[in-house]
């Protein structure tokens, strides 16, 4: 499988299944999808308008040299160890700890419904936390290295019990040889000095959450009383991320059909604030919604990605202003491991939340849909069933996965989003499909120009 893109005045050609990425001349990109099918008789028939019979023939040689390197048309050897992959012993490296299930902020599009989580609010006590330190440890298996996140509504809002979880996990790591990496995800209202020394002490990283320019953020991150949240978060924000010598952080931000020009919201927060870590992503919601992303909004947002790829290019390559975006960083020499290639994020088997209650489900965003409770953390997995289904989704078994070219990229997307918008973790987001693409088409292109760069 082969997808080629221009963009940035560079052809870049992918073999999908070998993750090899090239960067060719206009002859070998005309002809790489036809090749090997049409020989380069018919090529030269087919081009005759456009290139020599021995720019042609130059071109196959070319191709010839990636495919006997393994770099181009290889086959596919993922599929084989797919079951393997399922039939490992299930795993749990990383838990979503909802300590609050509520919140000091009334996000508009806030899948939470402000913390509530379809329910009521509610804060998680210290035993509930430390029965779920005791539940990853129990079934980590020999796995060292674990996982837990802060999460909510507004985890700060609970912030002694978040205490009382970490010092409970320092002491039983030592006790069961694991290593605990603690994040916090927070909007910043709460934040104090203390709160700060305290996270960076403690926090492997920390997710800050904000919008944008001034009116962006506060237009969709209100208080209760309508008052925006820009102007109390921000010194907060950056005093915070100065703190941790602007690394172990991202920013993350929420644009939405209101902020189609959303990478002046990105250049905002680096450029004026001062951030080095940078995540805004597009909105998922209802399409009755007003601030929702619509199929006739992809064009702008797919220009506006170009746009901003080509900034960031710029910018790595001069290393003035420079500055992280999450959504373009790929590895091109390495990266995840086949099983993570194949499955993602691990939601419903190796990564779990825990609500205040105690309750377990796949992840966050499945947290209030009773359906898709698992367990809990006093007795367990208890819907064995339910894993299994999770355990079985991967690219191959998602039919508009198997044949797309950024799978094992994406991993598949996230379930959540492909069972509230296609009806079955077993279907794709299609909106969300096709910007992670044109992401994925930015984050190469930026890349491969700089690696050509090197070379030159």
């Amino acid at each position: 499988m082969l997808h080629k893109f221009s963009m940035n005045g560079i052809n870049i050609l992918m073999d999908v299944l070998s993750g090899a990425v090239h960067a060719v001349d206009d002859v070998v990109y005309d002809i790489a999808d036809l090749y090997p099918e049409t020989d380069a008789n018919g090529l030269c028939e087919k081009f005759a308008d456009k290139y020599s019979a021995e720019q042609i023939k130059e071109a196959v040689d070319e191709l010839e040299e990636l495919k006997a390197a393994g770099m181009l048309y290889t086959e596919d050897e993922y599929e084989q160890v797919l079951e393997q992959i399922k039939n490992r012993a299930p795993v749990i490296k990383a838990l979503c700890l909802h300590v609050a299930h509520d919140c000091n902020l009334k996000c508009r599009y806030c899948f939470a419904e402000e913390g509530e989580y379809h329910g009521k609010r509610s804060l998680m006590s210290t035993e509930v936390g430390k029965k779920a330190i005791d539940f990853i440890i129990a079934n980590s298996g020999n796995r060292r290295n674990l996982e837990v996140d802060f999460f909510g509504g507004e985890p700060l809002m609970n912030f002694e019990v978040v205490k009382d979880i970490v010092e409970y996990g320092r002491e039983q790591e030592k006790l069961h040889n694991k290593n605990f990496r603690f994040t916090i995800t927070t909007n910043g209202i709460l934040l104090d000095d203390d709160k700060q020394k305290y996270i960076n002490e403690n926090m492997h990283n920390v997710v800050l959450s904000m919008d944008g320019r001034k009116e962006i953020n506060d237009l969709m991150r209100p208080r209760a009383g309508g008052l925006g949240s820009y102007d109390a978060v921000v010194p907060k924000f950056q005093k915070l991320a100065e703190s941790r010598n602007q690394t172990d952080y991202y920013l993350r931000g929420t644009f939405t059909h209101h902020n189609l020009d959303f990478s002046k919201d990105v250049l905002h927060v680096a450029d004026d604030l001062g951030f080095k870590q940078v995540s805004v992503e597009p909105v998922v919601a209802e399409a009755t919604e007003d601030y929702a992303i619509r199929e006739e909004d992809l064009e702008t947002i797919f220009d506006e990605y170009e746009r901003l790829a080509q900034e960031l290019y710029i910018r790595h390559k001069t290393g003035e202003k420079d500055f992280n975006f999450f959504h373009f960083m790929v590895d091109l020499t390495g990266g995840p491991c086949v099983a993570k290639r194949l499955s993602g994020c691990g939601s419903g088997t190796e990564y779990l939340a825990v609500t205040p209650e105690g309750d377990l489900y796949p992840c966050h965003q499945f947290v209030g849909q009773e359906e898709f409770k698992i367990g809990t953390v006093f007795d367990g997995i208890q819907n064995t069933k339910l894993r299994e289904e999770f355990a079985n989704c991967n690219v191959y078994t998602k039919p508009e996965c198997k044949k797309c070219w950024a799978k094992f990229y994406c991993s598949g997307g996230c379930m959540a989003n492909a069972n509230n918008y296609g009806g079955s973790i077993m279907s794709t987001y299609d909106i969300g499909c096709k910007l992670q693409r044109k992401r994925i088409e930015c984050a190469i292109m930026i890349k491969a120009k700089l690696m050509l760069d090197d070379m030159d």
